[in-house]
Formats: structure tokens, sequence, C-alpha cells
């Protein structure tokens, strides 16, 4: 099944949310995601105040918007609290397995083989997970070279460059889709991630499918033990960090934590490709559902080949329980995504962040799948 096309506004979608008039409850200063307004959502998930605390783990990638989301809706919702700590997908999973989150963000869905009934310390013993996709971005490899503005690279490069084959900034191979850019004779450092994550799987993945002569090593979520070379950094901001204060450097991130550093056009198809939200939305058009996945499973097989799109993009999935142990965690669980998914959440993530909103379709297939959860 394909999802529609993403509009080029935000459409309004029908919730079974309706918010209880709350006083304002002021977020923290740390929760204020730069580029948006602080204003309450206005949808909650029923005619009684909630109350209560839950705990999510997971991308760092989401950051940005997980900041915005949680603002909003503690705002809206004052006997609310809802914690997020940004310490990776691997970390996120991990802990939800574990029961150590309620919910966890990851940038990659659970793999069929780490679904299944009990399984999750968190949810019933006859209950698996689902992935729900929440938030859809593109992935910018960023650059800090001397005296370079714009960089084009295809697929093919871009591997050459991270498997350390092409180490030099003016190599034959970078120059050819960059005419009449002056690129220096200098050492090439590479930046990737260090610990396990989402946005790495996707990389990979896109590497992988687009140029798996070079790239030989598949998707994952750790970086291959067999590339020593390079420079390592933890989490988005670490990547970040590691380009922007270093010299001649190159790596990959989510679009939205790019700030002033270049980011690379991918050459597809002969043509370049900006990592856009539009860009990146256009993809979500062209993937179907993973095959022989529960009907409220959401993951998607994305396929970084269709024409028109920029490859290298990460859907961010909340993951959840079918059935929670705890009924009460089910409930702030569905009422505070039902809030990120909806057409108000997407349009505050998309202002704080730069994500490509979620479809009409799909923001109501999340919601189909969170009315299941119990």
């Amino acid at each position: 099944m394909k999802i529609t096309r993403i509009a080029a506004a935000v459409v309004a979608v029908t919730t079974a949310l309706s918010l209880a008039a709350c006083a304002a409850n002021e977020a923290p200063a740390s929760s204020a995601a730069p580029g948006g307004e602080n204003s309450a959502p206005t949808t909650s998930t029923s005619g009684t105040a909630l109350s209560g605390t839950l705990q999510g783990i997971g991308a760092s990638s989401t950051k940005a918007a997980q900041e915005k989301w949680i603002a909003d809706f503690q705002t809206a919702n004052t006997g609310v609290t809802i914690n997020y700590k940004p310490d990776g997908s691997g970390a996120g999973r991990e802990a939800f397995i574990g029961g150590g989150a309620d919910f966890a963000g990851s940038d990659r869905a659970f793999k069929d083989e780490e679904l299944g009934a009990g399984k999750f310390a968190g949810c019933a013993a006859d209950s698996s997970a689902l992935n729900l996709p929440i938030y859809i971005s593109p992935i910018a490899i960023v650059f800090n070279v001397e005296g370079v503005t714009d960089l084009t690279l295809d697929a093919a490069t871009t591997a050459g460059i991270f498997t350390g084959q092409i180490t030099t900034w003016n190599d034959p191979k970078i120059a050819a889709t960059n005419s009449g850019v002056t690129l220096p004779d200098a050492t090439i450092t590479a930046v990737h991630r260090a610990d396990g994550s989402g946005t790495t799987n996707n990389f990979t993945d896109t590497l992988s499918k687009l140029a798996g002569e070079v790239w030989t090593y598949g998707a994952a979520d750790d970086w291959p033990e067999a590339l020593s070379g390079g420079e390592k950094a933890t989490g988005t901001s670490g990547v970040i960090d590691a380009v922007k204060n270093g010299k001649n450097t190159i790596g990959y991130a989510d679009a939205s934590a790019a700030g002033e550093l270049g980011k690379a056009s991918l050459l597809v198809a002969g043509t370049p490709q900006q990592p856009t939200a539009e860009a990146a939305a256009a993809i979500v058009d062209h993937s179907p559902r993973v095959e022989g996945r529960p009907e409220h499973d959401l993951a998607l097989n994305l396929d970084r080949a269709a024409e028109g799109v920029y490859p290298a993009v990460l859907v961010s999935y909340a993951l959840v329980c079918e059935t929670y142990q705890d009924s009460a965690k089910a409930e702030l669980v569905k009422a505070y995504l039902g809030y990120v998914a909806s057409a108000e959440g997407q349009a505050a993530a998309a202002s704080a962040a730069g994500s490509a909103p979620l479809s009409a379709d799909l923001q109501a297939q999340v919601k189909a799948s969170l009315d299941s959860v119990k």
C-alpha cells in the first residue's frame, strides 16, 4: 500500500482528542525548541484531566521536535510530565525492551526477529510492540571544507569518502561532480557516529542500495568495525560539533541540526537533490509498508531508488506496546503520541525542526493504530 503525497500545507484531521480547558503550565526553558512558538495543542484524549509521568528514550535526531511537542503538551495538560532522553535509537530500543522507557524513539523500526510476545518488559505478557512513524526528515551530508560553499556528490563518491577510499578533497571523483569549484588539496576527515544509531542505519542503507559496489557493508546501526579510519562522535550533536569545529570535515546528521554547516547535494539520476523536507516527503509517497506485519504496525520499506526523491531520509518511529501492563501508562502514551501525530503536532515539529509533516492519510493510520493500544 502506498501513502498519498504530502500536501504543501498541513491538512487538519479529525481525531478522538478533545481538550479540557487547562491553565497555562509554562514549560522549562530547556524544553523550548528553536524556531517555534510554545502554543498549546488544542486537543486531548478525554474531557477529564490527564495526570502522570511518561519516560521516553531514543533518537537524538528528533530532539528539537520532542522538545517542542513536550512543551506544548505539558502546557495543555498541567498534570502530565514527559521526559525524553535523546540518547540514540539503539539506546531507546534497549530501554523499551528492558522496561526502562514507556515509549521509545527510533530512526529504524524493530526488525521481524526483534518483535514478538514476551520480549518487552513493560508490555503485557502476550503483547508485542508497534512501530508508528511520527517524524520524517532528510539526513544531511554536512561539510566544513576550506573555501567550499557548494558541494555535489554522487552516491558512489560519498561511499568512497566514508570507506576511506577517497582521502583528499581534490580527488578527481569529487572534482567530476563539482565543475568550477576550487577544491583544496587537503585530507578529508570523515565523521561517523560512535553510538548505535538509526541515522547511521538509514545512511548506510542509502549507500548500500545506491552504491553497493563501493559500500559493501550493508545497513547497520553501528559503524562497520572494518572501517577503522575517520573520526567518531556520539549523538547527532556530537557529529555536528566535530564537523563544525574540525577542518576539511564531512559527516551525516539529521538536517534539522545542520545549522550553518554546508549541506551537500546528492546527485540522483543526474539531478542534484538538496536535503529538503519536500524531497524527504517524496520518498514516503513511493514506499510501501513492510510485508507480513500486523494491521496496526506501520513500518515502512523505504524506496531509496525512487525517481525524483532525496534518498538519504530517515523516518523516526515511536515504539509502543500493543498492550501495556499499566493501563494508565497506555492512556498517557496514546494521549501524547496522539498529539504528536496529529496535524497540529506535525505542524509544530515542522516549525521547530524543519521536518516533513506526515500526510493526512498517514496521520489517520497512526491514529487508528493508537486507538488499538490497550
